[in-house]
């Protein structure tokens, strides 16, 4: 283990190389669109699939969720005991994935000791939350993990690496492991077996970015998910006691590293949408909250809105937060909590906005951050207010492809 906390792991692949039906999007995607869900359920039908491993968030609300947890559990059991899966033992694997849009976004898949991540607030630890950790999201994640045999992660930490020390070496790798088009618009996924020398000459560079770093590893997708892994872990630490932790196959995560200078990665804003809100009454309490909130683009913070027989600009005069996302964040934490009022959190303008415009609903669409400001605004002010940003469209999100066990 190098003093980074990243390190090869026991991989496991489906074992009959039929990728093209195994990997599925992140399940924190489309969950307001369960007709994505079903397309992906038709296109599975009864093949192995990553699909019947991972409980889509789409599905939480059903009131099925302990049914679905048990049945999820037992398909891995089956899953290990009938040979789907093949392991590749201490492996790190390089995956170059082709995006919707074409470009090509690098990444090193391995385990990240889950003892040098922190997510709560004022953390200095190695591997940080880059949003604000929502402890009641934890739970239901954590009830699908805690009896799970295998973890599959779409958890992407990034790395602050200007000179591509650590991923861009990785090109020599030879071995190819998967070339496969994803469902649904995902683009495509090639990934190769990192031998031993590039394995060592990427730990010895990440080594290198931990001794001049104060922050080696912000958590860039996929924080709620890893939080819920560090919570089971210190959960089974205090039930098997001193020294567990020496042994605990729970105390590790699989993850991919994704360095923050890849020209692939863009920063997408998240957008909100309200679910049975009275959408005038809402703008009214909001120009209460920040009085000299007027109609229209100005000098501020500028929020796009949507509801049914209207469509926007709101500026927010000499805002007190430093990001858009933090002014109306703020402001929505309050209102929907006194109003019992529904909340999701969308990807893409034109749905944002389509959403919003249904009966009873609205819209708030934010800017994008600049990726450049990250690493600094997490080391000076700390993790930023949650769905600041997104690594990319809901399409090129992590699929799910590589798993390792827990138990």
């Amino acid at each position: 283990m190098s003093k980074t906390g990243f390190s090869a792991a026991d991989i496991l692949l489906p074992a009959d190389g039929n990728y093209e039906t195994w990997a599925v999007v992140a399940c924190d995607q489309f969950t307001s669109q369960p007709e994505y869900w079903e397309r992906v359920e038709k296109t599975v039908g009864d093949k192995p699939s990553t699909f019947r491993i991972i409980l889509p968030e789409a599905q939480l609300s059903d009131g099925h969720t302990e049914e679905h947890i048990n049945k999820i559990n037992s398909t891995m059991k089956d899953y290990l005991a009938n040979g789907v899966f093949k392991e590749y033992p201490d492996a790190m694997i390089y995956l170059e994935r082709v995006q919707s849009d074409g470009k090509v976004r690098k990444g090193l898949i391995g385990k990240i000791d889950l003892e040098e991540y922190d997510y709560s607030v004022g953390s200095t630890s190695l591997v940080r939350a880059t949003e604000g950790t929502v402890l009641d999201r934890i739970p239901p994640r954590q009830a699908v993990r805690r009896d799970a045999a295998v973890e599959l992660p779409h958890v992407m930490l990034l790395i602050d690496d200007v000179d591509d020390t650590v991923i861009g070496p990785l090109k020599g790798c030879s071995e190819v492991l998967y070339d496969f088009d994803l469902m649904e618009g995902g683009g495509h996924a090639k990934a190769w077996l990192v031998p031993a020398d590039l394995q060592a000459g990427a730990s010895a560079a990440l080594e290198k970015l931990a001794d001049e770093q104060p922050l080696l590893f912000a958590v860039g997708d996929g924080n709620h998910s890893l939080a819920s892994a560090k919570a089971l872990y210190e959960e089974e630490k205090a039930k098997f006691g001193p020294g567990s932790e020496n042994t605990l196959p729970s105390r590790y995560a699989l993850v991919e590293i994704v360095n923050l200078y890849d020209t692939a990665l863009e920063f997408e804003p998240i957008h909100r949408v309200l679910f049975d809100v009275d959408a005038p009454a809402l703008m009214e309490a909001l120009k209460e909250e920040y009085p000299g909130t007027y109609e229209g683009k100005g000098e501020g913070h500028v929020i796009q809105y949507a509801y049914d027989g209207a469509e926007g600009f709101i500026t927010i005069p000499d805002p007190k937060a430093q990001l858009e996302v933090g002014t109306l964040q703020s402001f929505l934490d309050k209102y929907i909590k006194a109003n019992n009022i529904g909340i999701d959190y969308v990807h893409g303008d034109e749905i944002t906005i389509e959403l919003g415009k249904k009966p009873g609903c609205m819209s708030f669409l934010l800017p994008a951050m600049d990726k450049g400001d990250l690493f600094k605004s997490v080391i000076n002010d700390g993790a930023l207010p949650r769905k600041t940003f997104s690594m990319g469209h809901a399409e090129d999100k992590r699929y799910y492809i590589e798993a390792r066990k827990i138990k």
